[in-house]
């Protein structure tokens, strides 16, 4: 990473992993000399909750994760996966057992130091039904907690679970004394990044100032960071050309486009890991049937989604994002995505539809209403009548969660390693698995996927996942856009990252 700092540690038995530091925003130069500044950054719509254990939309991720928290592990720009909080951890030769070491030193921003405790306290937090966290899935094959001392932690399995350390980034660590509780962070977020909670003020932003204690010595250099609430994309791209805001990230196409003319701004992109997509509630008829499911998906004209929707910044989305060059298959593999409405008919006849009338639950973004107005039109082509649902953030979240839907549009987040979004999402009762979505082959193929430790064995399973997921499964996937951050000219250093995380600020410096 550009500019990183790079820390050793004495080593473990097993691994020696060097520490590198994340990067954040930094400084501004007036005649010469340093100084302190905050950086702007404008966004959509306020977040729905700030809880890193509860949160799903993209707006609360990009708020907390990568700056007001951190995990054991942490995504590198290039998706591999490179030390967090761990400095340096050790592996079993059976690849049953863990053993992380935390640095010394290292506080929380309300003043308390972070050992093993808050840790493990962390995990289980995640692990716990009563809390419901959507990443359940991703740590339930750690069956051990074990705190060997304050710097010192054992994670131990039953079976070797391949995605561990990608999973493990994910898991924000938090104080101990938050285990059970479901209410504070939602207001109240407290980690250990650079940067720290000051103030949410509703319908106008939330403020993040810096961390003074933060573990790396000289970061963060800006004073903060306010993260503005702006809903109008044309006053946001008015604000950044104007010096009001410095940098938007997550930018839809058509935001994207223009800015691109504004000499006074850059606008980053790179392959997105995230992708947009049709769900589809499989305990509710017609979508029940397999065979609605892949009618609907022959209806879709992507190619024409893309063009219309998202003005040619994309490309056609199977199950997993191209970006993931050692996983994805080539989307050419599925036949069920060369449109073709006389079949689509066919095979809702074969599952006795006739007149169907379904909602599609609409995320309130831009490019998700303008997706569902071109798929409401693709879908009446095969005799399907379609009624757009649009509900605020709050709402569309809450029947996310409950599956109070019989159709979404919306963006998912994605992964490095394809157990993440895989298995919590597909597999029987996964903690993201709001479709009620139930396949007992896609389950032995998912639990063989996170147990195998031989890249060319897991790649063959996951194959065989992608290819019965991408016409069968529960969603439609629609298309892997170009994620785009527009960053002002007095901005630089910044770096963009697939997963969408502001991970980079800690590199960044700006100019007057």
């Amino acid at each position: 990473m550009q500019d990183g700092i790079t820390r050793l540690k004495t080593p473990l038995n097993c691994v020696k992993v060097a520490f590198v530091a994340m990067t954040t925003i930094a400084s501004v130069t007036f005649a010469g000399s340093l100084q302190a500044a905050t950086l702007e950054v404008a966004i959509d719509s306020s977040p729905a909750g700030l809880d890193p254990h509860l949160i799903t939309a993209f707006n609360s991720v990009v708020i907390v994760q990568s700056t007001v928290y951190e995990g054991l592990t942490a995504v590198q720009q290039d998706l591999s996966i490179g030390p967090g909080l761990a400095e340096s951890w050790t592996v079993s030769d059976d690849s049953l057992t863990y053993e992380f070491t935390l640095p010394e030193g290292t506080s929380f921003h309300d003043g308390s130091s972070l050992d093993s405790e808050d840790v493990a306290a962390s995990l289980r937090r995640v692990q716990n039904a009563d809390i419901a966290s959507p990443l359940a899935s991703r740590v339930s094959p750690i069956t051990g907690i074990e705190v060997v001392d304050a710097q010192t932690i054992k994670l131990s399995l039953d079976e070797p679970f391949a995605a561990i350390l990608s999973s493990l980034a994910s898991i924000a660590i938090v104080p101990a004394e938050m285990e059970t509780d479901k209410e504070s962070l939602q207001q109240t977020p407290v980690g250990t990044g650079p940067f720290k909670f000051d103030s949410w003020k509703p319908n106008s932003h939330i403020s993040l100032t810096k961390f003074d204690e933060y573990r790396v010595d000289g970061l963060p250099k800006l004073d903060g960071v306010n993260v503005n609430f702006v809903p109008e994309s044309a006053t946001r791209q008015v604000g950044i050309g104007g010096g009001d805001y410095h940098l938007l990230p997550g930018i839809d196409p058509a935001t994207a486009l223009q800015l691109e003319a504004n000499p006074s701004v850059t606008v980053q992109q790179t392959q997105d890991v995230s992708y947009t997509l049709l769900g589809m509630n499989t305990s509710r008829a017609p979508l029940d049937n397999a065979k609605t499911r892949q009618a609907i998906n022959m209806l879709l004209d992507r190619n024409e989604i893309i063009a219309g929707a998202l003005f040619g910044a994309g490309v056609p989305a199977g199950p997993l994002s191209p970006a993931l060059a050692t996983w994805a298959l080539d989307t050419a593999e599925y036949s069920c995505y060369q449109r073709d409405v006389e079949g689509a008919k066919a095979l809702l006849k074969d599952a006795g539809v006739e007149d169907a009338k379904i909602s599609i639950l609409v995320l309130p973004r831009q490019d998700a209403k303008d997706i569902a107005q071109v798929i409401q039109q693709q879908l009446s082509d095969g005799g399907i009548e379609v009624e757009l649902l649009n509900k605020e953030i709050g709402e569309f979240v809450q029947d996310w969660k409950n599956s109070e839907f019989d159709m979404f549009v919306s963006a998912n987040g994605g992964s490095p390693d394809p157990d993440e979004y895989f298995y919590r999402t597909f597999r029987t009762d996964g903690s993201t698995n709001v479709f009620k979505f139930s396949d007992s082959e896609i389950d032995g193929w998912l639990d063989e996927g996170r147990q195998l430790t031989d890249p060319a064995a897991r790649k063959a399973v996951y194959d065989q996942v992608q290819r019965k997921l991408a016409c069968e499964g529960p969603i439609a996937h629609l298309a892997y856009g170009n994620l785009s951050t527009a960053v002002s000219d007095k901005v630089s250093g910044f770096e963009i990252y697939s997963n969408g995380r502001l991970s980079s600020l800690l590199n960044v410096t700006m100019t007057d």
